[in-house]
């Protein structure tokens, strides 16, 4: 799953609105317009391949702008902000929060952690929201997933559970 099929589960899940979204991509510190976000959320001509971006595909596709792992967070950040509020730091700690995608395979773990914070869910929401989607996930499993990547009980969040968990959201929101 490349970053742009997640936004588009994601808007479609908690039905996004386009404005809102610029907002959530303004407060996550990325400026976009109108236009660049229907353009994000085109579905790219790529298969399954996550890491190859084909020049030559990207060039026939104008329409199309790939949205990478800082856009992503971002955006997560902002829709945080947009949901919960502007929150005031505290003394000593940086104006703006360290970017927590290392890796393409932490995006997994980095969108369940940042939606878990926005939408204000708690472990048992989430497991429960995985079972609306037919998934069953224990406490023990989803805390790993949860933790900071380089944990010693870190465990990477696969497109499966990351699938999943949108199919539940929007289930649980949309109906």
């Amino acid at each position: 799953m490349d970053n742009n099929d997640i936004l588009i589960r994601l808007r479609y899940a908690l039905d996004i609105k386009n404005n809102d979204m610029v907002e959530m991509f303004k407060l996550g510190g990325v400026d976009v317009t109108k236009e660049e976000v229907l353009k994000i959320l085109t579905k790219s001509k790529e298969n399954d391949n996550d890491d190859e971006y084909d020049e030559e595909d990207l060039a026939e596709n104008e329409d199309h702008i790939r949205c990478d792992n800082v856009m992503l967070e971002s955006f997560l950040n902002g829709f945080i902000t947009f949901n919960r509020g502007q929150q005031d730091p505290k003394p000593g700690q940086p104006q703006r929060p360290e970017m927590s995608i290392k890796s393409h395979g932490s995006v997994n773990n980095v969108v369940l952690k940042k939606l878990k914070i926005a939408l204000a869910l708690t472990s048992e929401e989430i497991q429960d929201i995985l079972e609306e989607a037919g998934v069953t996930i224990t406490k023990s499993e989803l805390g790993a997933l949860l933790r900071k990547e380089g944990h010693k009980n870190y465990k990477e969040c696969g497109d499966k559970y990351a699938r999943n968990f949108l199919k539940g959201l929007a289930i649980r929101y949309r109906s």
